[in-house]
């Protein structure tokens, strides 16, 4: 096969180097022949040289620093394809690093990409490229920058003060991108955390999301941060950030007497929220169930409507409920009917008094609800 390199029809050797990739880690003898097929003049050659040298997965000497050379190839997809395969020999090519760092100037896309993705499979060294990295998140191209964020939450603490040195970047992509970063990580540092949770006043709606979804990340560490950002939150943030809340779950439990108080006075997008967020938790005290089983008679059908939803996900630690829930069979919209349904028959308690409630919605005018007391009668009897 390595003699078929030599061969004067380019079409054979280039399917010769093909099949040596395909040989894999065996074919390492055929190493330095398709280092030197890298400065062919037949282009696709080049590439199958680049793709092979990586399926065969040996990071020698010579095919590193071959490799590197080749990143100055006139050809942008073979430029990508010799970073990619940088990327997949693993630490053994740490010396490439400093190279794929000027990868970063490629005016190709995929070569910036390939770069960021190329240094986080690499490894070792990786953190010599943390300010290139940084920088990258202002790249006009979303891939690029998306690659670059995954490449700093993987090189980890290292990262994070950088990072905390661009927080307040004047670029408003530059600003989500730190805070998705340093949320990934999961951060504990109280301080960070509150570095954090200053950009949910940021000017910019997505840099203010971000910052909650990053809160939301980090979890039972950021409770406190989330419940005294929300008073002087918009509306908006407020239902991202009860959302936020209920999306950590038990380890949220220091929130809920907060999510309780909201249910019962704040604005009705925002109860219908605080509701949602409640059957998330996964917490059946009396508190709990006691405010959703109020909530059933909110004036309004959303809130009422998702505190059926959640008393059902609470299952049946949430039974003391059911005698409200049964009043919800005659509730004017079919939506909470149907919830309030699905709720009893997630229970799983039998009694005369909720097998007559439910067979009394089995004609109901709305088929899904109908269908739902029909699924609940089931599920109660064990059918």
């Amino acid at each position: 096969m390595i003699d078929c390199l030599e061969d004067d029809d380019w079409s054979i050797c280039r399917e010769a180097t093909k099949s040596l990739g395909k040989i894999g880690n065996s074919a390492v003898d055929a190493i330095p022949r398709l280092a030197e097929l890298l400065t062919d003049d037949e282009a696709s050659i080049r590439k199958e040289a680049a793709i092979s040298l990586g399926k065969i997965g040996v990071a020698s000497d010579v095919a590193v620093s071959s490799l590197i050379a080749a990143l100055g190839d006139d050809e942008e997809e073979i430029r990508t394809v010799v970073v990619n395969t940088l990327g997949k020999l693993g630490t053994a090519a740490h010396t490439a690093i400093p190279s794929l760092i000027e990868c970063f100037k490629d005016p190709s896309w995929t070569v910036r990409t390939a770069a960021a993705i190329a240094i986080d499979g690499i490894g070792k060294g990786s953190a010599e490229a943390i300010p290139t990295l940084v920088n990258s998140l202002e790249d006009k191209d979303w891939r690029v920058r998306y690659r670059s964020i995954n490449t700093l939450i993987q090189i980890g603490e290292p990262a994070i003060p950088i990072l905390l040195e661009v927080v307040n970047h004047s670029n408003p992509v530059v600003r989500q991108g730190v805070v998705e970063a340093l949320g990934a990580m999961k951060i504990t540092d109280s301080e960070m955390i509150e570095t954090v949770a200053s950009l949910l006043k940021d000017k910019v709606e997505k840099v203010r999301g971000k910052a909650v979804d990053a809160l939301r990340t980090i979890g039972k560490d950021a409770i406190p941060i989330l419940i005294d950002s929300y008073t002087s939150a918009n509306k908006k943030m407020k239902i991202q950030i009860l959302s936020a809340i209920g999306s950590i779950g038990q380890n949220a439990e220091t929130a809920l007497p907060h999510v309780i108080e909201i249910l019962k006075v704040g604005d009705t997008e925002v109860r219908a929220q605080a509701a949602r967020s409640l059957g998330k938790f996964g917490e059946t005290e009396e508190s709990v169930i006691f405010a959703l089983r109020d909530a059933l008679s909110d004036s309004k059908t959303s809130v009422r409507r998702e505190a059926a939803l959640s008393l059902g996900k609470l299952g049946p630690g949430a039974s003391d409920a059911i005698p409200a829930l049964l009043g919800v069979l005659t509730d004017e919209q079919p939506d909470v009917r149907w919830r309030a349904i699905e709720a009893m028959g997630k229970m799983g308690v039998e009694s005369t008094e909720l097998v007559s409630g439910l067979e009394s919605r089995l004609h109901d005018e709305y088929d899904y609800v109908a269908e739902a007391a029909s699924e609940a009668l089931d599920l109660i009897s064990g059918e």
